[in-house]
């Protein structure tokens, strides 16, 4: 332990002047220790993107063109950000919903073509962190639709343009990618 004297030599009551110290040597301790503490870097940045977005385009960037063009025939999707460090996404074809054919789940006795189906929806859930200095999101998989990419991490670069939050992929595999979200309208 390391002893600071803050004495006062023309202190002429001994207890006094050992109250006045210990109460110094207790309020320097306590600023030491409060420097020290900082709030969770990420705890306020979490609540930027905190709601439920709602995907308004999914586009990929074309070099040939310079442009961004719709990705494949169109999406949908929802973004959730609980403000605390949770999320969810869901992404899947446009008209998934519409898929006439219905299987049961939990089965292993499905039809090749609902299989096929399948694969154009992909999910995943996940703990995120802000880097808001960075305009970077990261998120930590805790599950995902595709069995190899449980409990990965993906960073995610993001903006807002009025009240579109745009969300860009910065691994280079998905980096042409840009996603245009809305948030959700509150229902009662």
């Amino acid at each position: 332990m390391i002893e600071i004297d803050i004495g006062n030599p023309q202190c002429s009551n001994n207890y006094a002047c050992g109250m006045k110290n210990n109460q110094l040597k207790f309020l320097l301790i306590l600023a030491v220790f409060f420097a020290g503490c900082q709030p969770e870097a990420d705890k306020s940045s979490k609540k930027v993107l905190k709601g439920l977005w709602t995907l308004q385009i999914m586009e990929s960037y074309d070099p040939d063109t310079d442009t961004y063009k719709e990705w494949r025939d169109g999406m949908q999707g929802y973004i959730l950000y609980d403000g605390s460090g949770h999320m969810a996404l869901n992404l899947a074809a446009k008209d998934y919903q519409n898929f006439d054919f219905k299987f049961p789940n939990f089965t292993d006795t499905i039809a090749i073509e609902a299989l096929r189906h399948l694969t154009k929806n992909y999910f995943y859930v996940a703990n995120y962190t802000v880097f808001e200095d960075q305009g970077i999101v990261e998120h930590a998989r805790l599950s995902h639709s595709n069995p190899g990419e449980w409990h990965g991490v993906v960073r995610r670069r993001y903006a807002f343009s009025g009240d579109t939050l745009i969300i860009t992929p910065v691994e280079e595999k998905n980096k042409g990618l840009r996603l245009k979200w809305l948030k959700a309208t509150e229902t009662k």
